[in-house]
């Protein structure tokens, strides 16, 4: 279903500080390079009727200033907005506000790069799990898009990929996905078994 080392490698994984008013922050950027053009992915990235397709069922005002909530997952309030290339927002999710920026660019030859960054406070969460407790969901979130890009219908069967990431294949991505991500070890190791099931070490 899916090459996982050739996805491994496609990926651009940054982890990065920053200092907030509020305190301490870290920042994760997640970007891959598709094969299609800069209006392709951000219509796919912005149109209510497609993200379901690829990402999950969302609901709410997807302008700026609008309130959104994606089903299962985090709710927020788009903050900044310039189609067809960056958009930023609120992710609130068990209590906790972050911020996210998704930006798309023209990378020559007929594609485009989708970049996702996720601006946190250090919290009880980061310091027990690191990067990876978002890292590996945003990885799985490229890997997504992609396949929806490429999809002739553009659907994702998402049964099938909920199958697959208990599968050996699936496993072996979100253990690659970790090391990818991984600061300190035993935060990683924590990361890993709350994304598997299987416990740490």
């Amino acid at each position: 279903m899916i090459d996982v080392v050739h996805q491994i490698n496609a990926v651009t994984r940054q982890v990065g500080d920053r200092t907030l008013e509020e305190g301490e922050a870290r920042t994760v950027t997640v970007s891959q390079t598709y094969p299609a053009t800069v209006e392709e992915v951000w219509d796919a990235c912005t149109n209510p009727e497609r993200i379901p397709r690829w990402f999950a069922p969302v609901s709410g005002e997807l302008q700026l200033g609008g309130r959104y909530q994606i089903e299962g997952n985090a709710s927020g309030t788009v903050t900044e907005c310039e189609p067809p290339h960056r958009f930023a927002a609120t992710w609130e999710f068990g209590g906790a506000v972050s911020w996210i920026e998704v930006r798309v660019s023209d990378a020559g030859d007929g594609r485009a790069r989708f970049e996702l960054e996720l601006l946190a406070l250090v919290d009880a969460h980061w310091e027990e799990f690191g990067p990876g407790a978002v890292g590996i969901g945003w990885d799985l979130t490229v890997m997504g898009l992609g396949l929806h890009l490429g999809a002739p219908d553009g659907e994702v069967d998402h049964a099938a990929v909920e199958a697959w990431s208990a599968s050996e294949d699936g496993l072996q991505f979100m253990t690659l996905s970790n090391e990818g991500w991984r600061v300190a070890g035993p935060a990683a190791d924590r990361t890993l078994a709350a994304y598997t099931g299987q416990p740490p070490g």
